[in-house]
């Protein structure tokens, strides 16, 4: 039989197959990125503190890291105005640290996390409007709200790409901020499921200023 006599739902098959087999690496890429994306956002989420780490530290004659919590919960509902078809989330951190002979340290923060490739993960921080109180920055205050019209991208902090690992199932980054008068701020960070490493580094002409020159371990509570 030439082609010519061939049934036409034999070439309609022939057309569906080339066309299917043609998008077979991008919805590859796709699916990957969808999946590294949501094991990032698992992994971020939730309640993290050293409490480990700092009883170790006591328990070995000297407290080195602040006693630190980070509350980290999915804000998309707390962020009005969004762009149609903005891809990623918000996530607003609560931090907490507690140093002896200190009183408690409060920072929260808003991040926009958005996919990056089929292996990688974009951190944008926004400045916190001026108006809001530390202490009112919470994910449990239902009456806070951003409007994401009026954000502005955090002045200071850059922002950050995380890697991910295969085979530890891990992302990672070192992101450095190049600051004013001589600053450097460099965040580094490495995480998986349940423990999450971060050091923040502030150097002044190359001398480090953070108090301690380790990472805080935290772990998954």
């Amino acid at each position: 039989m030439s082609s010519c006599d061939s049934p036409s739902w034999l070439k309609a098959l022939a057309t569906l197959t080339a066309t299917i087999s043609s998008r077979l690496p991008t919805v590859g890429l796709q699916a990957q990125r969808n999946r590294v994306f949501e094991t990032f956002r698992s992994y971020i989420t939730g309640d993290f503190d050293n409490s480990e780490q700092v009883t170790a530290e006591i328990k070995a004659g000297r407290q080195l890291h602040p006693l630190s919590i980070h509350v980290n919960r999915i804000a998309d509902g707390k962020v009005r105005n969004r762009p149609e078809g903005m891809k990623g989330f918000f996530i607003l951190e609560e931090s907490y640290y507690l140093s002896e002979g200190k009183p408690l340290d409060r920072k929260p923060y808003l991040f926009l996390f958005e996919p990056e490739g089929s292996d990688k993960v974009r951190l944008t921080a926004f400045q916190l409007p001026g108006h809001l109180k530390k202490e009112d920055v919470r994910n449990d205050n239902d009456t806070l709200a951003f409007d994401y019209g009026t954000l502005q991208k955090s002045p200071t902090f850059k922002g950050a790409v995380y890697d991910w690992n295969p085979t530890e199932k891990s992302f990672s980054t070192r992101s450095p901020n190049e600051l004013p008068g001589g600053m450097r701020f460099t965040l580094i960070e490495h995480f998986t499921r349940d423990a999450l490493e971060v050091m923040e580094l502030l150097e002044k002409d190359g001398k480090r200023l953070t108090p301690y020159d380790t990472p805080i371990l935290y772990r998954r509570r």
